[in-house]
This record gives C-alpha cells, sequence and structure tokens, in this order.
C-alpha cells in the first residue's frame, strides 16, 4: 500500500519491517520445540537475535513513542482519542514482552540458551507475535487511514520532519 501522507508511508514501511521480523521469530519458534533451543552459533540464528535486541529495543520503542507523542496528541485535536487511548493501552501491554525478549536474545547470544530460558523465550515470543501482529494490523487498518484522511500538509510535514530528526 502507498500513502501520500509521508509520516504514514514511514510507517507503514516499519510496519512491514516489523511483521517480517516476527515471522522469522515464529519460524524459530515452530521448528524449536519446548525443551530443545536452537542451536546459538547458527548464522541464522545469532542474526535473528540481533535483529531481535536492535529492532525492539530501540526501533519498536522510537515508533510507539512517536505515536504516542506526536501522533495520538493530534488525533485529540480533531476530536479522535478513541483510538490512540486504545493503542496505547497495547503499547503498555507490548513493551514489556519487547525488551524482556531483546534481552533473553543478547543473553543467548552471549551464553546460549538452557531448558528453561528457550522455554521462557518461546512463550513470549509467541505472546509477542501475536500481540505486535495483531497490533501492526490495527494501525494498518484504523490509525494510518484517519491520518491520510484527515492531517493537513502543513502538519504532515512537520510531523514528519520531527519523525526524521528522531530517527
Amino acid at each position: 500500500m502507498n500513502f501520500t501522507n509521508r509520516v504514514n508511508q514511514r510507517l507503514h514501511d516499519e510496519h512491514g519491517a516489523t511483521v517480517a521480523l516476527m515471522e522469522r521469530l515464529e519460524q524459530l519458534i515452530a521448528r524449536h520445540k519446548r525443551g530443545s533451543p536452537p542451536d546459538t552459533a547458527d548464522r541464522g540464528v545469532i542474526q535473528l537475535f540481533s535483529d531481535l535486541s536492535a529492532g525492539l529495543e530501540t526501533e519498536i520503542e522510537r515508533h510507539f513513542a512517536f505515536e504516542e507523542d506526536h501522533l495520538f496528541s493530534y488525533l485529540r485535536t480533531i476530536g479522535d482519542e478513541a483510538i490512540g487511548a486504545h493503542l496505547t493501552e497495547e503499547h503498555l501491554a507490548i513493551r514489556p514482552l519487547s525488551k524482556r525478549i531483546a534481552q533473553l536474545a543478547r543473553e543467548a547470544s552471549a551464553n546460549g540458551f538452557d531448558a528453561a530460558k528457550w522455554d521462557e523465550f518461546r512463550g513470549l515470543g509467541a505472546e509477542l507475535c501475536e500481540r505486535l501482529l495483531a497490533h501492526v494490523q490495527k494501525e494498518e487498518m484504523a490509525l494510518l487511514p484517519l491520518l491520510e484522511e484527515n492531517m493537513d500538509a502543513d502538519t504532515e510535514a512537520r510531523l514528519y520532519r520531527e519523525y526524521s530528526e528522531i530517527a
């Protein structure tokens, strides 16, 4: 999908990257059952853990913070608070999962997994995938179209510049 609003297009592109990362996590979880951790010396596993650590701790947090600090406040000014309030609640549930998965991925990169840590990673990873993929879908189907329809060119330019500065 292509948006005329550059903020929306950037968020859409980030959503695509998040979906791809969650799909890779889901595939790892599907390949390795409870008590059977992956080989943390495998190049693909190492890359996934690196991508999870960076993507979940920095990219997701930056994305969420921008939405909460700029987009949801913009929506309040046009009289539409409900979607921002709902998505903020989801952010609050996703953040600790993201941080813990990133931490476990870093630890596994350095020390591997024992069965208990793998089972924790696997369970939290599955929950994160479910929550984050549903969250992205809501933003794609509700938030971005709402912004596309309502945001004027001056606001779009200002917010795009602000988001680019924190990226």
